[in-house]
């Protein structure tokens, strides 16, 4: 009798708090984010969070926000695309094969970043985040 090998692949599903604590309309609980959304959010919290930012956990959190008033170069393109690598790396095991790409458009004061990566565990196609960063005056 032959053996047969059989790998199973285990979905998983993934759900996060809104932070806004906003009610659900039907249920009357606290929003929740599901799968992509609530792992687009944590990205974006993660890459927008500066580092110290957090009380007990010094080594979250990237420079980008601090870089907006940097000179726009490629070397400092660089620097911060593996920045968010390792942050992504470190504290996001929901996804896997990371692409990302951050731009200084000519002339202005702004920062474009783009990230893509697939999902681990689940079978949506590969996601995207894209936002742009502008240093405002107050």
């Amino acid at each position: 009798m032959q053996k047969v090998n059989k790998t199973l692949t285990v979905s998983q599903a993934f759900k996060d708090i809104s932070l806004s604590f906003t009610r659900h309309p039907v249920t009357d609980d606290i929003g929740v984010f599901t799968n992509e959304s609530a792992i687009k959010r944590s990205v974006t919290n993660l890459v927008r969070t500066r580092i110290g930012e957090r009380f007990y956990n010094p080594l979250l959190g990237s420079s980008i926000e601090d870089s907006l008033f940097e000179q726009a170069d490629p070397d400092n393109a660089l620097v911060l695309e593996d920045d968010i690598q390792l942050l992504l790396d470190n504290f996001e095991p929901r996804i896997k094969n990371t692409d990302i790409s951050v731009v200084y458009p000519i002339d202005t004061n702004e920062l474009t970043v783009v990230i893509k990566y697939d999902v681990v565990g689940l079978p949506f196609p590969r996601q995207n985040i894209e936002f742009i960063l502008q240093s405002t005056r107050i």
